[in-house]
Parts: C-alpha cells; structure tokens; sequence
C-alpha cells in the first residue's frame, strides 16, 4: 500500500509537466501511456520484459520528447528492478534542446531525484519490517521451545520428586517391616508361649489382653506397611470406614463428588483430617450427627466436616487442630474451623 501512495506522488510530479504543453491531445495520450507502462512493470515485476518495458519507454524519449516527463515513474520503477541503469536512454530527448521548456526538464530532474528519496525510504521501511517480522517469528519460535522445555524440565523434576518419594516411603516400609515388625512378631510369639506355660488363672486374662494388643499392633504396623508401597488408595471408602466407626453413636453422611482422583498427597491429608476431626467428635461434641462433604472444584479439592454439636470457643493450640492445619500447610492448602450450627472444618487443598 505504500508504494501505492508514492506511485500516486510521482505520477501527480509527471502530470504538473505534462499540464505545460500548449495541446491537450499529445499530453493526454502520453499520460495514458505512461500508466501502463508503470502498470505493466508493475505486473511483470522480476522479470525481463519490465526491464523491456522502461528501456523502451525511456529511448522513445527521443522521439517523443513528451515522455520524458514521465521519468520520476520510470526512475520509480527502475529502483525497483534493481536496474536504475534503464533510464538512461532517456538522455537522447537532449538531441533536441527546445523539444521541452526548461520547467518541463527540471520538474522531470528533480522528480527522478524524488524517486531516489522515495525508494530508499520506502524499501528502508520495508527492510526494518521483514527484519522485524523475522525477529518475532523468531522470538516466537524461541519462546514456543523455552515453554516446552520448561514443561518437560517441570515433568522431569515431578518424576524425580515422585522416585524420591517413593524411594523414602519404600525405606521406611522396610524398616517398620525388618525392625518394628519382627519385634512385634517375636513379642506375639512370647505372649503365646506365656500364655501356654501360665498356671495362674489370675494372668490368664491380662496376657490374653496383652497378646489381642500385640496382634492389634501387628495388624496396624501391617497395614502401614501396605499403605506406604500402595499410593492408590480409595479416599471415600477410607473416610466411609471412618464414620463406620462412630455409627453406634452419631448418624453419619457422606457427600463425596469428585470426578478426577486427587493425588495420594490429598487423600493421605483429607483421610488423616477426617479421622482426627471424628476422633475429636467423640470426645468433645454432644452432637448426633455428623456429614463429610467432599468436593472439587476448577482449582481446589474441598473437604468439609460438620458436627451439629454445641461448640464452645476453638483453642487454636490444640494438637489435633495444629495437625490438621499442618498437614493443609504441607500442600499450600487453607483450612477454616467455625462454630456456626455446630463445629465445622472446611479445607481445601489447590490442584
């Protein structure tokens, strides 16, 4: 579009010579020739017959002195050819001193001298406007594989954390399993012989005790240990054998909508908020009722546990509440306890 413009320029420059002639006919027949010269040149750009083109234009100079005034548009053309040269057959319209009055000359001149300005601007501009287009492309093209490296630099160091974690769980599997485990194995076995060998009907009853303890802990040192090697654990069936357990004394509910499975970090935090919530309704709400709502939402997995219990003032420096909100910490999560209707935990953990 901008050549355009500076086309339009050069042909007005071309026109105020060619208003100087005394007839109307000639000027306006070679108006209409340079046109299309300009016009043809313009369509066969980069190629040989535009070279014809302005050579023949500007020869015939010599024989019709009129279309000397349309050198600033064949100067124009030839720029752009990268073939300035090409004007130069237009000198024979000298043959001939008087062909043009001198004004008709020096309009002609100096709008071939415009033409220069013109096209060193213009292809200035268009050359700043690729070397910027180039750069963006560039600059895009760069930033598309600093994004796609940094995704798999994030990927990769995810896995390394999860190895890492895994690598610890399975370290620490291994000694509850190899330590505590056999302790408590060789404990049990103890107790046994005990209470094979006990005569005393007065201990029969504390080592039966003590060995349904042993093998209580065993079970639990049991299911740790499983629980450490098995990240796939089921969050609503976890929190279900939870409320299970207080069902004797509160009527409990069980919301749980979440589509897509939290990661085991979640639902390690929301199982140990709801056993600990549970745990501290049995010993301090005078509610019946109990509901565990589980949710997700765009960006944040919610866990809400609420009690119907009369609930006096939270001291904020209970251990059972100090977990809870060290554990949402861990996760850059956020945790509320209220006293509205009840006592009620809200929590929720970003994705």
């Amino acid at each position: 579009m901008t050549r355009f413009y500076e086309r339009a320029a050069l042909i007005l420059l071309c026109l105020a010579g060619l208003v100087m002639q005394d007839s109307y006919i000639e000027p306006v027949a070679v108006a209409i020739g340079i046109l299309i010269v300009s016009l043809l040149v313009q369509f066969m750009t980069g190629k040989w017959i535009a070279a014809a083109l302005i050579i023949v234009a500007s020869a015939l100079c010599g024989w019709v002195p009129l279309l000397f005034c349309g050198l600033p548009l064949f100067s124009y053309e030839a720029l752009w050819e990268k073939k300035w040269y090409l004007i130069l057959p237009a000198l024979l319209v000298f043959r001939e001193s008087g062909a043009l009055r001198p004004s008709q000359y020096i309009i002609a001149i100096a709008g071939a001298g415009v033409s220069l300005l013109l096209y060193l601007l213009v292809s200035g501009n268009e050359k700043a406007t690729e070397k910027y287009h180039v750069l963006r492309d560039e600059l895009a093209e760069k930033n598309l594989m600093l994004e796609s490296q940094n995704a798999r630099l994030k990927e990769a160091q995810n896995n390394e954390v999860h190895l890492a974690t895994m690598r610890e769980r399975n370290r620490i599997a291994r000694e509850i399993h190899d330590n505590v485990g056999h302790m408590l194995t060789r404990s049990l076995l103890q107790s046994g012989a005990l209470m094979i060998a006990n005569k005393d009907e007065n201990l029969k009853e504390p080592l039966e005790g003590l060995n349904r303890t042993l093998d209580q802990a065993m079970t639990s040192i049991r299911e740790s240990v499983h629980d450490l090697h098995d990240e796939s654990i089921d969050l609503q069936a976890a929190i279900g054998d939870n409320l299970k357990t207080v069902e004797n004394r509160f009527a409990t509910t069980l919301n749980y909508d979440v589509k897509t499975g939290p990661p085991t970090s979640v639902k390690l935090c929301f199982a140990g908020i709801v056993k600990e919530a549970i745990s501290n309704a049995v010993k301090h709400s005078n509610g019946d009722k109990i509901e565990v709502t589980v949710g997700e939402k765009p960006g944040v997995y919610e866990l809400i546990i609420s009690d119907n219990g009369q609930a006096g003032e939270i001291k904020q420096t209970g251990i059972g509440l100090s977990n809870m909100r060290d554990r949402v910490g861990q996760l850059h999560g956020h945790i509320e306890f209220a006293t509205e209707d009840g006592f009620i935990i809200r929590a929720n953990i970003p994705k």
